[in-house]
C-alpha cells in the first residue's frame, strides 16, 4: 500500500541524569515522533532527536517536512523507499532543514516490514533473536557516587562489559573512574573506554600503557583521536596492543567505506540509519571488519546488528525514553532481543503522547521533572 499521510508529534522533557563526554554535556532530551502512514492504516515510527537545542515548534516541524520530505514520500510504497538508492550529485545532495533523515529510514524500514508480516530484523535477513550488550554510562559528568550506582545497577542486571568516557585532562581521572569501576563490576568484566576524539595518537597510546600499568586492560578504546586521522588510527591499530581501534561513529557512510579500506580500524561503529547500516555493514562483512551498533534511538538498531553477520555487540545506555514507547526492547543476561512483531519493534504510547507531547518550545527551567527510568531500578 501506498504512504498516503504522516503525523508528527513533538516531545521535549528533562533528563534523568546529566548524560555527555570529554567535549559535551546536557541534560534534557528534545525528540519529535514522526509516523508515516499508509492506505490500510498501518503506521511506520521513526525519532528525531536534537542533542543540545529544543527542535523546532511542532508546527514549525511539519511545515518544514511537507515541504521537504513529503513531496518524495507521498504515494510511494515503503518497500520501494526502503530499497531506493540515489544518484548524489551536487545540490541534489543535501540535508533536510530539519534532521528528519535517520528518523524517515527507521519509519520506512517499520512500515515496509509490517506491509510483510515480518519482524525488521528478520526483513532484512537476520537468523538469531538475541546479541550481546555492553552497558554505556554516558557518565563524564556524573559524580563518582552517581558513576557507581549506574554501573553497579549495569552489573547486577547481568551485563558483563561496561564502556565509560575518558579524555579528561587529568589522566589521573580517567584511571580513578576505572578504579571505581572495577570495585562494582569485578575484575572479570570487559572494559571499553570512549575518548570521543579527545586525544592524539602518541596520547592515546600513553594513557593506553598508564591504565595497563594501574591493572586496567582495555578491550577497545572508541573514537581514540580525530575522524579523518586516518594515519593516526592506522599507527594505533598496529601499536596498541591487545586493546582494539574502535571508530568510524562520526563518519558519513562513504567516509566509513574509506576506514576500512585504509585498514585504519579494527572495528567500525555504525548507528540508527537502517539503509546505510546495512549499506556499510555488508560491505565491512565483505571485509571481514567487525561492526558495532553505537546508542541508536531506543535501541532501534537491534534489527540491524540481528541481520549483520559481523556484528557482536550492542551499546546500551540507560537514557529515559522508554515511557515514549509501548514496549522497549527485552535485556536479559547481557543480552538484547529482537521483537517478534511486525516492523522495528516499537509503537508510540498513546498515553505519552496525552502527557509528555509538547507542541511549543519550553525554556529549560519549565520542564520540570524527568520521567522514570524504569531500567535504572535494581533487579
Amino acid at each position: 500500500m501506498r504512504i498516503v499521510d504522516f503525523r508528527i508529534t513533538r516531545f521535549q522533557f528533562a533528563r534523568d541524569r546529566v548524560i555527555g563526554d570529554s567535549q559535551v554535556r546536557a541534560d534534557d532530551v528534545n525528540v519529535a515522533a514522526i509516523e508515516l502512514i499508509d492506505g490500510q492504516g498501518r503506521t511506520g515510527l521513526g525519532f528525531v532527536q536534537s542533542l543540545f537545542y529544543p527542535l523546532p515548534a511542532e508546527e514549525e516541524l511539519t511545515r518544514v517536512f511537507r515541504a521537504e520530505a513529503w513531496p518524495g514520500l507521498e504515494g510511494q510504497t515503503a518497500g520501494a523507499l526502503a530499497h531506493r538508492v540515489n544518484r548524489p550529485r551536487g545540490g541534489n545532495t543535501r540535508r533536510l532543514s530539519v534532521p528528519f533523515e535517520e528518523a524517515l529510514q527507521q519509519a520506512v524500514w517499520d512500515l515496509f516490514a509490517k506491509s510483510t508480516g515480518q519482524p525488521l530484523w528478520e526483513l532484512l535477513g537476520g537468523r538469531r533473536r538475541s546479541v550481546r550488550a555492553y552497558a554505556s554510562g554516558l557518565d563524564f559528568h556524573l559524580s563518582d557516587a552517581a558513576f557507581q550506582s549506574l554501573f553497579a545497577t549495569a552489573a547486577q542486571q547481568g551485563f558483563t562489559a561496561f564502556k565509560i568516557k575518558v579524555g579528561h585532562p587529568d589522566v589521573e581521572r580517567d584511571i580513578h573512574r576505572l578504579n571505581l569501576l572495577k570495585q562494582v563490576v569485578g575484575p572479570g568484566a570487559k572494559v571499553m573506554v570512549d575518548a570521543n576524539e579527545g586525544w592524539t595518537a602518541r596520547q592515546t597510546l600513553r594513557n593506553l600503557g598508564l591504565f595497563r600499568s594501574a591493572g586496567h586492560e582495555i578491550f577497545w578504546v572508541e573514537d581514540p583521536v580525530l575522524r579523518n586521522d586516518l594515519d593516526g588510527l592506522r599507527l594505533l591499530r598496529h601499536s596498541a596492543g591487545p586493546t582494539l581501534i574502535n571508530s568510524g561513529e562520526y563518519l558519513e557512510t562513504s567516509d566509513k567505506r574509506l576506514l576500512m579500506q585504509a585498514g585504519a580500524t579494527d572495528m567500525l561503529n555504525v548507528h540508527g540509519h537502517v539503509t546505510d547500516v546495512m549499506r556499510i555493514g555488508w560491505l565491512a562483512a565483505d571485509m571481514g571488519v567487525p561492526v558495532t551498533l553505537g546508542n541508536s534511538f531506543l535501541e532501534v538498531g537491534v534489527n540491524m546488528a540481528l541481520a549483520l553477520p559481523e556484528v557482536e555487540w550492542v551499546e546500551y545506555s540507560y537514557q529515559n525514553f522508554e515511557h515514549l514507547i509501548e514496549r522497549p526492547f527485552e535485556i536479559r543476561d547481557g543480552l538484547i532481543w529482537g521483537s517478534e512483531a511486525p516492523g522495528h519493534g516499537l509503537v508510540l504510547s498513546e498515553a505519552a503522547r496525552r502527557d509528555w507531547r509538547r507542541p511549543h518550545i519550553l525554556d529549560r527551567d519549565a520542564l520540570g521533572e524527568a520521567p522514570p527510568q524504569c531500567r535504572l531500578q535494581k533487579s
